[in-house]
């Protein structure tokens, strides 16, 4: 399931640097996860970075794209080649 950015978001900046998947860009007000591009991590870590880096805990998973494990693993191939 791609992951997404809640109001609560303080636009830090911490996490569009940690996503392998350059899947986070910044919006007005705040920062947006393209569901497209992100694979939450997987393929690339055990675990979403994007969420260890939030200092606000702003990351929530994206109701809109429940993905499988294996699912997520070959948007991440097809991303990454």
């Amino acid at each position: 399931m791609a992951l997404m950015i809640i109001e609560s978001c303080t636009a830090c900046d911490a996490c569009e640097p940690v996503c392998p998947n350059q899947a986070i860009t910044a919006g007005r007000p705040i920062y947006v996860i393209d569901p497209m591009k992100c694979t939450e991590c997987v393929g690339a870590e055990d675990e979403p970075q994007c969420k260890l880096a939030c200092p606000a805990d702003c990351i929530v998973p994206n109701p809109d794209f429940a993905e499988s494990q294996d699912e997520l693993l070959a948007k991440y191939q097809q991303l990454h080649g």
